[in-house]
C-alpha cells in the first residue's frame, strides 16, 4: 500500500507527462523540453507538500468516505496547482533575495547555468497552474471557479510581497518603519491566503459547496476568519526558525536579519529594547559584518550582535508565550465553531469541519521546522 505522500507523488508524474506533451505539439525543440522538466523536477516536489496534501485530506473530510480514483486524482491536481504556486513564488523570492539555499539545495537560480533565467522559469511555474486547470477541470460546472481563485490569490499574495519589499528595500535599512502591524499585514496577504486559505477553499469548490447570502453563515467567510490568523501565526514561527533553527534542520540557511526582514523578531526586540540596544540594532540590522548595507550572505559580527540582543530581550521566551497564546486562541476558536448536517451540501457541511481546521493546527504546531 503506497504511502499518502507516494500515491500524491505518483500523481505528479502524470501531470507533468502531460505538461511536456503539450510542448509537443507546440513544436518546442528537445533542449525546451528537457529545460522545462528540470525546473519542474527541481522546484516543485521537494517541499513537505502540506498544501497539496491538505486539498485532498479536506475533499476526503467533505465527502465523508474515501474518493474515487476520479475524485483522488482531481483533488491531487489541485493539490499540484497550489505547490505549483509555491515553486513559483519560492524561485522568484529567492531570486530577490539573492538567497542561497531552499530545502536543502542551492537555490535554483544558483544551479549551474540558471542564473536571470529563473525568472522565465518562474513564469512557467505560474502558468502551468492554468494549463493543468484546463486540461483536468474545463468540462466542470466550478471550472471558472477555480480560474478565478487562482487569480485572486496570486493578486493577495503579490500585494502582500510588495509591502514586503517595500518595508525592507536592500540598500536602505529604516528600523522606523517596521511594526508588528505591517509583520501581520504582509503574513497574512504574503502567505496566509495561498498556503492556508486557498488549498480548504479548492477543496469546498470541488466538492460543490456554495457561499451563502448570509455572511454570518458563508462557509467561505469562515475560512477565511480561522486560517489568516493561522497563517499569520505559521509566517511568525518562520521568522522565529528563521533566527533559532540550524540550516541543516531548517533546510536553508536563515537570512531575514541579514536581507533587513520586517520579521516578528526584529519588532518584538524593538518593542523590548532599551535605548542603548535599539542602537545596537540600527547600527548591525541588515549589514555585512564590516558594518556595510548589504543583503549578502553570512551577516558575520553585525549579524551575531543583532542576535546577541534577540537574546537579551529574552526572545525565546516572548516566543514560548506567543505560540502558546497564539495555538489556545485559534483552538477556542475552532472550538465555538458550529457544525451542520449532511443535508446541508452535497459534502456533508454547510461550513467547513472541525476536523479540517484541527489538522491544519496541529500539523504547524510546536514545529522545528
Amino acid at each position: 500500500m503506497a504511502s499518502t505522500r507516494e500515491r500524491f507523488l505518483s500523481t505528479f508524474n502524470v501531470i507533468r507527462d502531460e505538461l511536456l506533451s503539450q510542448l509537443a505539439v507546440r513544436g518546442i525543440p528537445p533542449d525546451g523540453v528537457e529545460w522545462y522538466t528540470k525546473v519542474l523536477d527541481y522546484n516543485v516536489v521537494g517541499g513537505k507538500l502540506n498544501r497539496g496534501l491538505t486539498v485532498i485530506e479536506t475533499v476526503q473530510i467533505f465527502k465523508g468516505r474515501p474518493l474515487t480514483d476520479d475524485e483522488y486524482f482531481k483533488a491531487a491536481v489541485l493539490g499540484w496547482a497550489v505547490e505549483f504556486l509555491q515553486a513559483h513564488f519560492l524561485v522568484a523570492d529567492d531570486l530577490m533575495d539573492q538567497s542561497l539555499t531552499r530545502r536543502g539545495q542551492p537555490c535554483w537560480f544558483r544551479v549551474e547555468g540558471v542564473g536571470n533565467i529563473a525568472f522565465n522559469d518562474s513564469f512557467i511555474l505560474e502558468r502551468a497552474i492554468y494549463q493543468m486547470l484546463k486540461t483536468y477541470f474545463k468540462e466542470t460546472d466550478y471550472y471558472t471557479d477555480l480560474v478565478d481563485l487562482f487569480h485572486e490569490i496570486t493578486y493577495e499574495s503579490v500585494v502582500g510581497q510588495l509591502v514586503d519589499v517595500i518595508t525592507s528595500p536592500e540598500d536602505k535599512v529604516d528600523l522606523s518603519k517596521f511594526s508588528m502591524e505591517r509583520t501581520s499585514l504582509i503574513a497574512i496577504y504574503k502567505t496566509a491566503y495561498y498556503s492556508f486559505y486557498m488549498p480548504i477553499a479548492l477543496a469546498m469548490i470541488m466538492c460543490h459547496i456554495p457561499h451563502s447570502k448570509d455572511a454570518s453563515k458563508d462557509p467561505y467567510k469562515t475560512a477565511l476568519s480561522i486560517l489568516l490568523p493561522l497563517g499569520e501565526y505559521f509566517q511568525a514561527q518562520d521568522d522565529y526558525l528563521d533566527y533559532s533553527a540550524p540550516p541543516h534542520i531548517l533546510g536553508k540557511i536563515g537570512t531575514d536579519i541579514i536581507d533587513n526582514k520586517c520579521s516578528w523578531c526584529i519588532n518584538v526586540a524593538l518593542a523590548e529594547a532599551s535605548p542603548a540596544q535599539r542602537k545596537i540594532l540600527e547600527e548591525n540590522y541588515a549589514k555585512k559584518g564590516d558594518g556595510t548595507d548589504s543583503s549578502a550572505q553570512g551577516g558575520g559580527e553585525c549579524e551575531r550582535r543583532v542576535k546577541e540582543v534577540f537574546g537579551q530581550v529574552g526572545l525565546d521566551k516572548k516566543w514560548e508565550e506567543y505560540e502558546s497564546g497564539m495555538y489556545e486562541k485559534l483552538k477556542g476558536m475552532i472550538d465555538s465553531l458550529e457544525e451542520v448536517g449532511k443535508e446541508e451540501s452535497e459534502g456533508g457541511n454547510g461550513v467547513v469541519r472541525k476536523e479540517v481546521y484541527l489538522k491544519f493546527l496541529e500539523k504547524i504546531h510546536g514545529r522545528k521546522k
